[in-house]
């Protein structure tokens, strides 16, 4: 098969998967960093190469010309350039409503002014802005994207699930009802995760045309697919079709009390389910990319909630460090 050129992806979960899927079928070459010899054989099933590593193992990502802020891997001396595409998220636009009201502030991608203007210490702006300052530094020679994803759906590679809506979901079954945390006004917008994937894809094609000046341009791409819901809708969904399973006595819903924290995300369960982040992905839209998968809650009722009633043993929250 052709090759349109090598790719390093690391991070071969959820999101990771779908674009691995999305990078062979277009005949990328593709190497994934692999933390566990079992996941290996699966990954090459799928079509890629894999080394054995971790995000700390600098020996294994420098070798693999992994990326800029983390190895210099773009130096005058090379006289290469690299793309370098990143995954933040975007909980670094929240705000601090608690649920109380709906944003009326909406970032959008093609004004990159009004995301730098984010507080430092937001979710994911430290890693965010080691990245912004190595592009600088190494100017015509890093094309650099970095991502913000929404609240992510559907059902990926493996029959994974995402975190938000599928552990509000679990939340639910183990309480007898569908909740939100703080007032549940904060609004998030969406993007289903084969959507999502193909939208990576349109922005490396815009980063590899030889005439693309990625340095004049925003770094950031918001990827969402237009729908808006505040948490109270989005538990309001969960807590129907749960009902209409049979899974819940009443689909009605209510706010989650704090000492039930830690069947959620524990202290950050506000930040992760409660607050704004509401954008447009203007630069997407551009290029023509256009989404095309189920909405939330038709995605929910078909295809999620079927694997979620499957599961086995009793929900405790999501106990894996959040990535924000």
């Amino acid at each position: 098969m052709f090759s349109r050129g090598s790719v390093f992806l690391l991070g071969p979960g959820f999101i990771g998967l779908q674009i691995l899927s999305e990078l062979v079928a277009e005949g990328y070459s593709v190497t994934t960093l692999v933390r566990r010899d079992e996941a290996r054989a699966s990954l090459e099933q799928l079509g890629s190469q894999t080394v054995k590593g971790s995000l700390d193992d600098y020996d294994q990502i420098t070798s693999h010309r992994l990326l800029l802020f983390l190895t210099a891997l773009l130096s005058a001396k090379s006289g290469k350039s690299s793309i370098y595409i990143h995954t933040s998220g975007c909980s670094a636009i929240t705000d601090k409503s608690e649920g109380t009201f709906a944003s009326g502030k909406i970032y959008e991608d093609d004004k990159p002014e009004t995301i730098d203007s984010i507080a430092d210490d937001a979710p994911h702006r430290q890693i965010d802005l080691a990245i912004l300052e190595r592009r600088e530094q190494l100017g015509a020679k890093a094309k650099v994207s970095i991502v913000l994803p929404p609240v992510i759906y559907g059902v990926g590679k493996d029959n994974r699930l995402s975190i938000q809506i599928p552990t509000m979901a679990r939340f639910a079954l183990k309480h007898g009802f569908a909740g939100f945390c703080g007032g549940g006004k904060a609004i998030w917008v969406q993007i289903h995760v084969s959507d999502l994937a193909k939208g990576y894809m349109a922005i490396l094609h815009e980063m590899e045309s030889p005439s693309n000046d990625e340095t004049s341009k925003s770094p950031y791409c918001f990827i969402e697919n237009g729908d808006e819901l505040s948490w109270e809708q989005m538990a309001a969904g969960i807590g129907r079709a749960l009902y209409d399973a049979g899974n819940l006595k009443d689909p009605k819903t209510k706010e989650i009390p704090m000492d039930l924290f830690g069947d959620l995300f524990q202290e950050w369960s506000i930040a992760v389910v409660g607050e704004n982040a509401r954008n447009r992905a203007n630069r997407l839209r551009a290029l023509g990319w256009k989404p095309q998968a189920k909405s939330t809650f038709e995605s929910f009722v078909e295809d999620e909630l079927p694997i979620l009633l499957a599961e086995k043993g009793e929900h405790g929250g999501y106990m894996a460090p959040v990535a924000s």
